[in-house]
């Protein structure tokens, strides 16, 4: 309580001896000039360095000893604050978009991209309605429109940037099983079937599946993937002919995490012939190889999908942290995901796209604008030679592979992903190899594992990956 009176006390003082200080942090001033040139010149640093080295972690105790404590009541500056960030904050963080930073899926954000994001933030926009932001809104959804048409969607297929795969998987699950959900009771039916709903996936889908099932209170039934762990249209159908009613939805994988593996989309979207359910691809880190000739047929059935994902700031050159989330027909989105209240009305009661019908968000930035600034730039056949250019390196990479004595290749890549065994090896030989490499700032390269057996594995979507750096890291497991 003494405390508590003691500081208001300071502020009633601090007020009386400068009446404009509520206004401080708002106010255009000769401090938020200084600001706004601080961290500008902060940004054209890293934009434009050639030379950002990996970094790695730090402990707790060792960021909090060089850090030193920046959160006071009368706060320590932009100045230092900043510096804390450069000198001790930022280098403790891994740069993910390294062109030898090859772990889970890396982040390849374009110059334009990034740039861009800086104008997203300082123009205090806000992405959830056409009342509000209408210019943005038009101008992300241009994107999806490109995005449906590459992936063969019809002309009308649209949605919503939302934050990441687990929210794009959520949402188009949710709207999913809003739809069958409707068709029941339109037909006369009880709203949920008996023993419950289920959706069909790959044993080896995305965990975000799984945990979007588990949100929903719905079961799972994962089919397993075969010898090649891709989803195969005789299992599904063996699984719909078992569990039919209780099916709301198949979900594909268009280009696993692990392994970069695309389920037989074609097979599965040709049951919709003799089944009814809501076809939806996870293509989250994958679909984005459909812009590439040397993928594109790997791809064929996701113009039957009724729902889509893929993760521009995985392989389409964003930033973090955005998924384009596209309907096939959005009226089935927008019928699950609108939310209701008084103060909403003037939202809900007009004609008009809002990003936040789509999705389980209502608060969204419009983080789309990014990429939309990024493909306007650059044009999208760019982007057609960048991704390309990611898996002929993956083949390339895997025949070196294959060459080598001592090493396996694990699977020929689909995509980019490319995994591999040094023969003879123990978890923890990859451990210590993996280890050395950050250590050394050689590369990040973090041991995988499959069936049991632990192994090695690039990922590849930045476009300044080289082969050369990649037989770099080969040559250093000895």
């Amino acid at each position: 309580m003494h405390t508590r009176l003691r500081t208001t006390r300071e502020t009633v003082m601090t007020a009386e001896a400068d009446p404009n200080a509520h206004t401080r942090m708002h106010s255009v001033s000769e401090e938020t000039r200084s600001i706004v040139d601080l961290v500008l010149d902060y940004s054209r640093r890293r934009l434009l360095a050639t030379d950002t080295p990996l970094d790695h972690a730090s402990s707790p105790g060792e960021l909090t000893r060089l850090a030193g404590r920046t959160i006071s009541e009368e706060g320590i500056g932009a100045s230092r604050a900043l510096a804390a960030f450069e000198m001790v904050l930022a280098p403790a963080c891994i740069t993910t978009d390294h062109p030898q930073y090859l772990s889970f899926i890396p982040s390849a954000p374009s110059k334009a991209a990034m740039a861009f994001d800086l104008v997203v933030s300082a123009s205090a926009l806000y992405g959830g309605s056409w009342l509000e932001g209408s210019g943005a809104v038009h101008a992300e959804n241009e994107v999806l429109t490109w995005l449906a048409g590459e992936f063969g969607l019809p002309a009308g297929a649209g949605g919503v940037f939302v934050q990441g795969g687990t929210i794009g998987n959520l949402s188009a699950l949710v709207a999913a099983r809003d739809t069958a959900r409707r068709a029941r009771t339109g037909a006369g039916l009880p709203a949920r079937p008996e023993g419950g709903w289920a959706v069909v996936c790959s044993a080896e889908a995305h965990s975000s599946v799984k945990s979007a099932a588990e949100i929903m209170d719905v079961d799972v039934i994962a089919v397993p993937g075969g010898d090649t762990g891709s989803l195969s249209a005789a299992a599904v159908r063996e699984a719909l002919e078992s569990d039919g009613e209780r099916v709301f939805a198949v979900v594909a994988t268009g280009g696993s995490t692990n392994f970069g593996i695309v389920d037989d989309i074609a097979g599965v979207a040709a049951l919709k012939d003799d089944f009814d359910f809501w076809l939806h691809v996870d293509g989250a880190y994958g679909l984005t190889a459909m812009l590439s000739p040397l993928a594109r047929h790997h791809f064929a059935g996701v113009e039957r999908a009724d729902s889509v994902i893929v993760d521009p700031h995985k392989w389409l050159f964003a930033p973090y942290d955005v998924c384009a989330l596209i309907y096939r027909d959005p009226e089935n989105g927008r019928l699950a995901h609108t939310q209701h209240a008084e103060y909403l009305d003037v939202l809900t009661e007009q004609a008009a796209y809002d990003p936040s019908d789509y999705s389980i968000q209502l608060t969204r930035r419009p983080r789309g604008l990014p990429l939309w600034f990024s493909l306007a730039t650059y044009g999208a056949a760019t982007y057609r030679d960048a991704v390309t250019h990611s898996i002929a390196l993956a083949r390339r990479i895997a025949d070196e592979i294959e060459r080598r004595p001592g090493f396996s290749l694990v699977r020929d890549p689909q995509l980019s992903v490319v995994v591999f065994e040094r023969d003879g090896w123990s978890k923890a030989d990859y451990e210590r190899w993996s280890d050395q490499l950050l250590e050394d700032q050689q590369a990040f390269v973090v041991p995988s594992s499959h069936a049991g057996r632990t192994n090695a594995r690039f990922a590849i979507v930045n476009p300044l990956t080289t082969f050369e750096q990649l037989t770099a890291i080969l040559d250093s497991m000895k």
